[in-house]
């Protein structure tokens, strides 16, 4: 899994009452882009240090596409 600041990383509930979850890279911890990724989460503005999981995926941001 490689990022870039800007993108967004939406992970998916592993729990049936789990919602999915999506937040704003905003600083990568490694230059190629690699995990862990500092997020700050869309849904009440706090930042976190996210090791992604296998329910997470990376969405390039709109200046990428």
């Amino acid at each position: 899994m490689n990022a870039h600041v800007g993108d967004r990383l939406v992970m998916a509930g592993t729990h049936l009452d789990d919602g999915r979850r999506t937040g704003i890279i905003v600083e990568l911890r490694h230059a190629d882009g690699t995990p862990p990724y500092l997020v700050r989460w869309i849904d009440d503005g706090q930042e976190s240090l996210v090791f992604p999981g296998p329910a997470a995926r990376i969405e390039p941001s709109h200046s990428e596409r």
